[in-house]
């Protein structure tokens, strides 16, 4: 097969340092190895995307590289038997976009470990507008449910870095299954936003970002889900009510923990780390499973631009500094 596709190919510059990107034409022997072999229609962006798009924290380590750590689209051939030519399917993690190149292009060749099927009632972007941080919203909803925390209990579930996808997806979910939902954002023109997905109130990121003076504030979340870290982090531990559950998934704030024991301790805090990349596929799958069922098509079309491929870069840099709301659609397709 010697058909040609589009592809953004990155390669550093003589210094490597700067990251220079490209968009060219491949054929099929350009793609690494692996046993099926995908025709891509969507991919997105994620915060992760920004960081490989603009040569940021070593997470692609060889050169040239095709990003993008998510796809959906259409298998064209398989030595694997549990994929056919013709089924729909997603990738999400396994570094794929880091370590093996991912979806920025027409055609992608992965280990068929790393798929799963696109699930009945979704297309492929529709996928893609949940991508790795929809999928990850799933989980923490799933951990917060697996530790007891329930629509029916007497508390809010608070959700940090609320306008960026994570954010975004976790409100539409935990409203329609029937939580009460605070947002957290640093962005106050996108509270109008945020409360049509279904958020209740809005905190300012400001009233988290300090590290708690004390090791026990006063108890105020039933749940939470974090995708900043760092003193923000910290903070909403001091004030998690009795028993808490916080699902964290993320370190835009920082890698750091600013925090002591005592809430753990004394009020039996409960904090679980979300790993959306190395995620066993029995779990896969039936997240994206609930993701057709408790996620609102509506609130996800409502959250969602789409752009043409030719269209990403800018787009990188501006995640980064906070700029894209919602969830952002690659057209791979339309090149």
């Amino acid at each position: 097969m010697s058909e040609k596709f589009r592809a953004l190919v990155l390669n550093t510059a003589e210094d490597g340092k700067e990251v220079l990107p490209e968009f060219k034409d491949l054929s099929i022997h350009d793609l690494p190895e692996g046993d099926v072999l995908v025709r891509v229609a969507h991919s997105t962006l994620n915060y992760k995307d920004g960081m490989i798009l603009n040569g940021l924290g070593r997470l692609v380590r060889q050169y040239p590289h095709v990003p993008g750590v998510d796809f959906a689209g259409e298998v064209v051939d398989s030595s694997d038997a549990r994929y056919k030519a013709g089924d729909k399917v997603i990738l999400t993690g396994w570094r794929v976009g880091e370590s093996h190149w991912g979806g920025y292009a027409q055609m992608a060749r992965v280990k068929a470990d790393w798929l799963v099927p696109l699930p009945d009632g979704l297309s492929t972007e529709q996928a893609m507008a949940i991508g790795t941080a929809g999928f990850t919203s799933m989980l923490a909803v799933m951990a917060l449910e697996e530790q007891g925390v329930s629509p029916d209990q007497d508390g809010e579930i608070l959700v940090t870095g609320a306008a960026g996808g994570v954010g975004s997806v976790a409100i539409s979910i935990l409203s329609h299954l029937g939580y009460r939902v605070v947002a957290s954002t640093g962005r106050p023109e996108n509270a109008d936003y945020l409360k049509h997905l279904g958020a209740r109130d809005i905190v300012d990121r400001a009233a988290l970002a300090e590290a708690p003076n004390r090791p026990l504030l006063s108890e105020r979340w039933l749940g939470a889900i974090d995708s900043v870290g760092s003193t923000t982090l910290a903070h909403m531990l001091a004030e998690m009510k009795y028993h808490g559950v916080v699902a964290a998934c993320g370190l835009a704030g920082g890698p750091d923990l600013p925090a002591t024991v005592i809430p753990f301790l004394l009020r039996g805090v409960r904090l679980i780390g979300i790993d959306s990349v190395l995620c066993p596929y029995e779990r896969r799958a039936r997240a994206w499973q609930r993701l057709v069922t408790d996620l609102p098509a509506k609130r996800l079309a409502e959250a969602t631009e789409t752009v043409p491929l030719s269209a990403i870069l800018p787009y990188g840099e501006k995640i980064l500094k906070g700029g894209v709301r919602g969830r952002l659609v690659i057209d791979v397709a339309a090149g």
